[in-house]
């Protein structure tokens, strides 16, 4: 819908507030002047009822709106408007937007069902009794007619919004329910494909006359030009995408509607959500995928999905802040008899890599969790498990956490020296070995010392677990390669916090094309540079600032709706000249450098990248120039083995 009509920019509140004095006396800007504590609430009394049955169009209505949303994020707790009467008045504003068109395409009218839902969904984020009087107020009807697409997807992401406040409370979520299978139809729907709609519609028109006006102004409140547009689309409709998802949660939760969000098809498109790096705070795929396995109805459809358990698996091998989550699916579903030996073939070449876990965020002994669960009825799990790869793992790690560990808790302090000295000749005669070139012989030797190292010397078998994923690597090895760095980067104190380790898993993730584990691995393992070095202008090395390049372009937002619509519309074809390319480059890097701020990393500092950053084959004389000057990955990595 790309409706005609007059698209100057709505004036925010402190512009309004400084307006003079007018005639009208239901003016809300004047009435919140008003000193008088009982003559404002009076006043906007009248003004929300004015609002609410005034036929005659007003332009002023939009103005009031947009206070008010500004008023409502500020303020989502102040229960002065509640109680005067807002929510009736924004009821009767939605209902005029969704079922008069004529009135909703004049003058500024268009802006105003977003503004009404927006200010819904904050006054009932917080507070139940502000919930329970939106309902009483009637607006789940018209947030459901948003919801339904009557509008736009700009106004689908406020209602959303606005209902997953609903429904995430005891007392209202009925109410809510009452829409149920529509609801969950309409939102699964959404979450699925809302990252499409907004490219087609905003983000991969390139044309500036055929983008949506007033979708453009409330994105950047009319400033800014398409790079400022483009990168507020893309936070909004991570949002979109991520509140469709919790509006979900909540039914999830009470195992209602789990005959539909458990479609197969579903489940698949949940291990795609992630939010990308805009929209690092929220759980997204991996989230209801949890809630979905606390169910046994869920874990029975889950444990059946292939895709969606390697998915779980690779997150559970990652240094994602979802890890965690990952490894608690992987869990439930083993623990559950109906589902252990549907997955078990597919979770445990995964998990065994985790046995040495300590901690990973507030939970400790993950580790020794992990192996509970992989050697839960052991002895019986030998004659169901067909698989010789699998009962040949789970015989290892019954060495390695049962048999070893209580060889080794009678050893005493001298004997774990002489082992530590006898493990370092070892390790530098595999290193010596290794620079020859014989990466065979090197990992024999590796192997040698990792069998005779004690257990206790986390530090030393955490080194030779990284070096011998680094022999794996030159052998083209991946998936051995990410074996071994997980086990050394589970052995680091903290978890996943070896630079060497990372950098060698991130290269191994990406020789698999698994781009997501990849980024997020090179990004902790810029983290380890940046912490690791008292100079305060911190050099990111070339080859890591490429790989994060290549990454964040693979796992750019909107990439799988690109590759879908550039083949089928040259319309929505997103521009390949250099200088887009680069425009595009420069800002994954910004999000990037801006995430790793909010979570701490990196701050303070001033960040050099040591050559500029390849996209595309641009520059790739001075790519050439530039590799040739940096030392090669073998050099560099293997570099202190």
């Amino acid at each position: 819908m790309t409706p005609i009509f007059n698209t100057t920019p709505p004036k925010t509140i402190n512009d309004m507030v400084m307006d003079q004095m007018c005639n009208n006396p239901c003016c809300f800007f004047c009435i919140m002047k008003e000193p008088d504590t009982s003559l404002r609430r009076s006043g906007l009394a009248t003004c929300f009822k004015e609002m609410s049955v005034i036929n005659r169009d007003d332009q002023q209505h939009v103005l009031v709106l947009s206070g008010l949303w500004n008023i409502a994020m500020a303020q989502p707790d102040d229960p002065e408007f509640i109680s005067l009467g807002i929510f009736d008045c924004m009821v009767s504003l939605l209902e005029k937007g969704t079922n008069d068109r004529s009135w909703l395409f004049r003058d500024q009218n268009i802006y105003i069902p977003y503004y009404a839902a927006h200010v819904i969904g904050s006054y009932t984020m917080n507070k139940v009794e502000f919930a329970e009087k939106a309902v009483l107020a009637g607006v789940i009807p018209p947030l459901m007619e948003l919801l339904r697409g009557k509008i736009s997807w700009v106004e689908q992401r406020v209602a959303v919004r606005a209902l997953g406040h609903l429904a995430s409370y005891e007392r209202t979520f009925e109410a809510v329910a009452a829409y149920e299978e529509e609801l969950v139809r309409l939102t699964m729907n959404l979450a699925s494909t809302c990252l499409d709609q907004v490219y087609t519609k905003l983000v991969g028109v390139k044309d500036e006359k055929r983008r949506s006006k007033y979708h453009c102004d409330l994105l950047t409140r009319g400033v800014g030009g398409l790079e400022m547009e483009n990168r507020k689309a893309e936070e909004w409709a991570s949002q979109l995408q991520c509140w469709s998802l919790y509006l979900l949660n909540c039914f999830a939760c009470k195992e209602r509607s789990l005959n539909l969000i458990c479609n197969q098809g579903f489940l698949v498109d949940l291990c795609g959500m992630w939010g990308g790096l805009v929209n690092h705070s929220s759980a997204a795929g991996v989230g209801l995928i949890r809630i979905l396995c606390y169910s046994k109805y869920g874990r029975q459809n889950i444990s059946e999905s292939k895709q969606v358990l390697e998915n779980l698996c690779h997150l559970s091998r990652s240094s994602d802040d979802w890890q965690y989550m990952g490894i608690d699916c992987l869990l439930l579903l083993l623990k559950d008899i109906d589902t252990r030996y549907k997955v078990i073939e597919i979770v445990t070449m995964f998990l065994i890599d985790l046995v040495e876990l300590k901690s990973l965020g507030d939970r400790s002994n993950l580790g020794e969790t992990i192996t509970k669960t992989l050697l839960l009825d052991y002895k019986q799990s030998k004659f169901r498990i067909k698989n010789s790869h699998v009962l040949k793992a789970l015989q290892q790690t019954w060495e390695l956490k049962v048999e070893r560990r209580k060889r080794e808790k009678t050893m005493s302090v001298e004997k774990i020296e002489e082992k530590r000295v006898l493990v370092n000749l070892i390790k530098q005669q595999a290193n010596h070995v290794f620079w020859l070139g014989d990466v065979e012989e090197a990992i024999k030797m590796y192997n040698e010392a990792l069998d005779t190292c004690p257990l206790k010397l986390r530090k030393e078998r955490m080194v030779l677990y990284s070096n011998r994923a680094q022999c794996y690597l030159l052998l083209r090895d991946p998936d051995a390669a990410i074996r071994d760095s997980t086990r050394a980067l589970c052995l680091s104190n903290p978890t996943n916090s070896h630079g060497k380790s990372l950098w060698r898993r991130s290269q191994a993730y990406d020789m698999k094309g698994l781009a997501k584990e990849s980024l997020m691995d090179c990004i902790m393992f810029i983290n380890s540079v940046t912490t690791t070095t008292t100079n305060k202008r911190v050099k990111i090395p070339y080859y890591a600032a490429r790989m994060i390049s290549k990454q964040m372009e693979a796992t750019w937002l909107f990439v799988n709706a690109q590759s879908k619509f550039t083949r089928s519309d040259d319309d929505y074809e997103i521009s390949s000249s250099e200088d887009d390319h680069q425009l595009e480059c420069d800002e994954m890097m910004r999000q990037m450098m801006m995430m790793m701020e909010k979570k701490g990393i990196a701050s303070g500092l001033s960040t050099i990248i040591e050559e500029p950053l390849i996209v595309k084959g641009k520059n790739w004389r001075e790519m050439e120039r530039a590799r040739r000057r940096n030392k090669t990955a073998f050099n560099v990595m293997a570099r202190s083995m």
